[in-house]
């Protein structure tokens, strides 16, 4: 079965969303509202990444349960990049820059859960069709709180 194939890259790309979603909230931290739900959003693929670290011990993977941890070395990254980057380019750019890129990788998340639910259906593994179900609609709320910033955001950046 190539189940563990796919739970990997799914955990990986949990992982890189958890990690985009900080880089976001850390960069924009003066907009609370980007802030603080950027940071809950990420909880919930950090979350993701810890059951699917568990349930893919079932499927001969060991995946890293914290790989979509804030660690304090990529956060003093972000911030000498959000530093030299801010300085290029008008913060409103920078934050569609940024919606663009979290809607992106929580489109693939999305599909990569879909697969694994669609394979997990097919072979009759109730445990694993639950962590799909319980999880992917949170991506799909990621994907859609990007995409409406985007177009609150995009007009005024855009324009002005």
């Amino acid at each position: 079965m190539k189940i563990g194939l796919a739970l990997e890259e799914l955990h990986r790309s949990e992982a890189e969303l958890a990690h985009e979603l900080l880089k976001i909230s850390e960069r924009h931290k003066t907009d609370h509202e980007i802030f603080y739900l950027a940071q809950d959003l990420a909880r919930w693929s950090q979350q993701h990444v810890r059951e699917l670290s568990e349930i893919a011990q079932r499927y001969g993977q060991r995946l890293d349960p914290e790989a979509g941890e804030d660690r304090g070395a990529v956060r003093a990254l972000v911030e000498k990049g959000t530093e030299l980057v801010g300085r290029r380019r008008a913060p409103a750019l920078l934050l569609l820059r940024d919606l663009r890129e979290v809607y992106l990788k929580a489109a693939g998340v999305s599909v990569d859960w879909e697969l694994v639910a669609q394979a997990a259906q097919g072979i009759k593994h109730r445990d694993l069709l639950e962590v799909a179900q319980r999880c992917h609609p949170q991506t799909l709320r990621q994907m859609k709180w990007a995409n409406g910033k985007l177009k609150e955001s995009a007009t005024q950046a855009l324009v002005t």
